[in-house]
């Protein structure tokens, strides 16, 4: 999903919540999608560190993040939540979206894509852990 095709960092929470998450049954219902076959290769290949270890400027669950859509040069802003928290006219964009499987681990100036938008990771407004939020 990343354009660069580099190792995501991720915490251990988010993790074993996205294992637990993509090994659930409403993952299974919805069958073998490209951007969920990625998300579990990033969860296989990724960098898992302690929440209090991660830099503040990658991307973690529950992390309000503004984005530039790069083929229009519009901000988009959202929190990364769980599919039963998502709400995209409330700024909620589910992690079993492609661009939030993108986004996910990245850090602010990354340049990911997911469906046909290409996004770079402006800002990222808030994370939990930065705030000591559990997520």
């Amino acid at each position: 999903m990343n354009l660069k095709q580099k190792q995501i960092v991720i915490t251990r929470n988010d993790y074993y919540k996205l294992s637990r998450l993509l090994n659930s049954e409403y993952t299974q219902a919805i069958g073998n999608k490209p951007y969920l076959t990625g998300l579990r290769s990033e969860l296989e290949a990724a960098v898992i560190v302690d929440p209090e270890e991660i830099s503040p400027d990658v991307v973690t669950m529950n992390s309000k993040v503004t984005l530039v859509d790069l083929d229009i040069n519009e901000d988009e802003t959202y929190v990364l939540v769980y599919p039963d928290q998502a709400n995209i006219a409330s700024g909620r964009l589910s992690i079993l979206t492609p661009i939030g499987t993108a986004i996910l681990g990245c850090k602010t100036g990354d340049v990911v894509s997911g469906n046909a938008s290409r996004m770079q990771i402006k800002e990222i407004v808030f994370q939990p852990e930065r705030a000591r939020v559990p997520s």
